[in-house]
């Protein structure tokens, strides 16, 4: 991770993994997209790409995910979206936070 983000072009990076606010400084923003429980798992439940989130157990994962985890991410996040807006208008929001290219810095 830490050879693309000193790439000399902006980058953006997606997903959640236990050492990412190890990077957060090499960030222009650190951007949290929440949606509420019940949203996530109607999301999760009316997919056909991914059976992920279809079984009882991926279920409660999903519940303690949002109960346990998403706090810490709220903590280290410099922006929340609330993700149950459309996809449009979240993608806008984010391209505004864009850095000119050529600054050296991840976005």
């Amino acid at each position: 991770m830490a050879p693309l983000l000193s790439a000399a072009s902006p980058v953006d990076v997606a997903g959640t993994v236990d050492n990412q606010g190890r990077f957060y400084d090499r960030f222009a923003a650190v951007i949290l997209l929440s949606a509420p429980v019940d949203v996530l798992l109607h999301r999760l439940s009316t997919r056909t790409n991914n059976p992920y989130g279809k079984s009882e157990r991926d279920q409660a994962e999903v519940r303690r995910y949002a109960r346990d985890i998403e706090p810490l991410l709220r903590r280290g996040a410099t922006l929340e979206l609330d993700a149950c807006r459309p996809i449009s208008k979240l993608a806008d929001e984010i391209e505004k936070l864009a850095i000119p290219h050529g600054s050296g810095s991840a976005r």
